[in-house]
């Protein structure tokens, strides 16, 4: 009787253990999903490419006119910046451009429209600012335009939607979600209605379609999930799926906290946006591809240059590129092209 116990005491304690390790093991797995930055099915290639030309520096501004990037502004860790350089792609040059002849800044934001590139808003070092500025690149000049419809602020996302210059989001002292629109026919600014989500500062912004995409950023010290679209001819904003894993579908299970990030970049080739770097409590050169069509996001190769932020990303003849920002100790210069569908390399750079 008494072996008889133990043995079916053993039986039963074999059991239990045995559906305990198998929900420990299911349950790591979950987490293992829910957690994990490093897909090893990660595609994607970055390339050193032709190093931007001026000196190093982080929160500078970029505006595309006519397959021609511009880039200027920011900050090289000693002094705010003023000079402005053009990269022709197709050739791989950088040209010195004249000089912004506003006060010298960083985190501004910049936008192109009619064939002229817009520069505002950012920080001097001691105030926020709120002038505005057009570029012709037919004659190198500038000149100013009015102000800022909304309040001096850093930290904007800006983007351009039928020849219409936006600005929005922000820090004026406090988090913002406002948005303005630009007529550079009138030299007008109008508001328009706000993000309807999250006020924040450092988030990111693309356009598809005639449509534009805010995202990520942060306020009050945490990293945003929440993911709109705005309707220019509506005037009105529709929430996208959050970009962390909150629901109860498969889609998100790599998500994590891992796309939520401030300070990063984004860019568009064909239909799919690429942010990548940032800042999440550290430093990051992570990169995900979002599918404008499905809404579902994608982990890629990460940068591989040096982990950063404040840099600043565009595409020009469907080839997309990152250059610029800093880290700790750091502010770049180098400029990369990502390959969204090569395999990755360690022998090209």
């Amino acid at each position: 009787m008494t072996i008889q116990f133990i043995a079916m005491h053993k039986k039963v304690f074999s059991t239990v253990m045995y559906l305990f390790l198998l929900a420990a093991l299911v349950s790591l797995n979950a987490c293992s999903k829910a957690s994990n930055d490093d897909d090893d099915d990660a595609t994607g290639n970055w390339k050193r490419s032709y190093e931007f030309e001026g000196v190093g520096r982080t929160e500078a501004v970029t505006f595309t006119i006519a397959n021609k990037v511009f880039v200027g502004l920011g900050y090289d860790g000693t002094d705010r910046l003023v000079d402005f350089w053009e990269f022709d792609q197709a050739t791989g040059t950088w040209y010195k451009r004249a000089d912004f002849p506003g006060v010298a800044r960083n985190s501004a934001v910049a936008f192109a429209a009619n064939g002229k590139g817009y520069v505002g808003t950012g920080y001097d070092g001691i105030k926020k600012l709120k002038d505005f500025w057009e570029y012709d690149p037919v004659t190198n000049t500038w000149k100013q335009v009015a102000d800022f419809g909304g309040s001096e602020r850093y930290g904007a996302v800006a983007f351009t939607i039928a020849d219409k210059g936006y600005v929005g989001t922000g820090y004026d002292g406090n988090y913002l979600k406002d948005l303005w629109q630009y007529d550079p026919l009138t030299d007008t600014w109008t508001q328009k209605a706000s993000l309807a989500g999250s006020k924040r500062t450092d988030a990111v912004a693309f356009v598809h379609n005639d449509k534009a995409y805010v995202v990520t950023g942060i306020n009050n010290g945490s990293y945003l999930n929440d993911f709109w679209v705005y309707d220019a001819t509506a005037n009105a904003w529709t929430e996208k799926r959050k970009i962390t894993s909150v629901s109860d579908e498969d889609y998100d299970d790599y998500y994590g906290n891992n796309i939520t990030r401030s300070n990063a970049v984004v860019f568009v080739i064909n239909d799919i946006a690429y942010l990548s770097t940032g800042n999440m409590s550290s430093v990051l050169n992570t990169t995900w591809a979002y599918n404008i069509a499905n809404d579902t996001w994608e982990a890629k190769t990460g940068l591989e240059g040096t982990a950063r932020e404040g840099a600043v990303g565009f595409a020009v003849n469907s080839r997309g590129f990152v250059t610029t920002g800093h880290n700790s100790s750091s502010r770049f210069d180098d400029l990369w092209e990502f390959f969204p569908f090569t395999e990755q390399s360690d022998d090209d750079n």
